[in-house]
């Protein structure tokens, strides 16, 4: 449960008490290959899903199989964590990457969460984050080119890791296709190849080997308007 404390701590304090009733939730705990689907849309789970190790996607799946990803997941991340109370799943998850991950009850996490109401509320804080990080993803979609979209998304994920110790010094693992962000941001494959290479040619970032290094932060930060307030996070990156 180390990553879901570190995960919960980014975002809100937790008592010792709290901690060790985190600690004490049983699991089953599975290792996925890539590209492997944890839940389908419309699908009724009894568990929530928490990743270990490894990075994961929500995703919307079109008519001829055209895909939307809605968000990537990273260690300490319950993505599902809305079917406790919505029962019925309107999009599916998948891995991105092989993957450890753990399956908690929500029998064990509704018992949890009634007798710590504080746990509750970092819960609810948790799930109004994501809305903050979607509504981020909408204006981006809409409104940022694609230089300033890339860009956005790079100090987000950035920020993400490093609150939960998977990144520091201005770089980060980032294990995902040219693809994926194209199905993330909307834009051909193509758009992305050609905005990657325009920020290598800025010096604003050198990507290899599933390794991000942000060579200049506050320039990424200014030239995608990037304000990390919506992250709502106790641990940010030095200016």
């Amino acid at each position: 449960m180390t990553m879901l404390i570190r995960k919960l701590e980014s975002i809100a304090r937790l008592s010792v008490e709290e901690r060790r009733a985190i600690e004490s939730l049983p699991m089953r705990i599975h290792n996925l290959d890539a590209r492997q689907d944890i839940v389908h849309d419309g699908d009724k789970p009894s568990h929530c899903c928490l990743i270990l190790k490894g990075w994961a996607c929500r995703y919307k799946l079109l008519g001829q199989g055209k895909r939307q990803i809605l968000s990537f997941h990273i260690p300490g991340d319950i993505p599902d964590l809305q079917s406790l109370h919505i029962h019925t799943m309107d999009h599916s998850l998948a891995t991105m990457t092989k993957a450890t991950v753990a399956f908690i009850s929500h029998e064990s996490l509704r018992a949890l969460t009634a007798r710590y109401p504080g746990i509750a509320s970092i819960f609810w804080r948790d799930t109004l984050i994501d809305a903050g990080i979607f509504r981020e993803w909408l204006v981006s979609m809409g409104r940022r080119s694609a230089f300033e979209h890339v860009a956005h998304l790079f100090c987000e994920l950035y920020l993400k890791l490093q609150a939960v110790g998977l990144a520091g010094d201005y770089r980060c693992p980032l294990p995902i296709t040219q693809a994926d962000l194209a199905d993330a941001l909307g834009l051909p494959p193509l758009h992305i190849n050609r905005v990657l290479q325009e920020m290598r040619g800025k010096t604003l970032i050198t990507l290899r080997s599933s390794t991000l290094v942000i060579e200049a932060w506050d320039e990424l930060m200014r030239v995608s308007e990037f304000d990390p307030s919506y992250l709502q996070l106790e641990k940010r990156a030095a200016a």
